[in-house]
């Protein structure tokens, strides 16, 4: 799921304050944070971030259900439907930050 703030402060604070933890850069405009959701890595929120403009912070969530699986056949465990944990924790975010769309 995607949308966007408003930037009160740089973003990795903001990701902080809300329990993400910065994860790593992705390529020169994006930033990727994680927050597990019990004692191991997964299953874990993902949150890609990029400010598009000055003050406006592009959020793209996902829950990581288990680690990806590398070889021949590569394949992503996240879940993308706004279903359950996912849909609670876009509304959490959602109450802790000044949405825009």
């Amino acid at each position: 799921m995607t949308f966007k703030i408003r930037l009160t402060d740089n973003a990795a604070t903001l990701m902080r304050r809300a329990g993400y933890s910065f994860q790593k850069h992705v390529g020169d405009d994006e930033m990727a944070f994680v927050r597990p959701l019990g004692r191991g890595d997964f299953p874990r929120f993902h949150i890609y971030a990029r400010e598009e403009s000055f003050g406006t912070l592009i959020v793209n969530i996902h829950l990581d259900a288990k680690r990806e699986t590398h070889g021949a056949r590569a394949a992503h465990g996240g879940e993308y439907s706004t279903d359950g944990a996912l849909g609670d924790e876009v509304a959490r975010l959602k109450s802790l930050w000044s949405v825009i769309e």
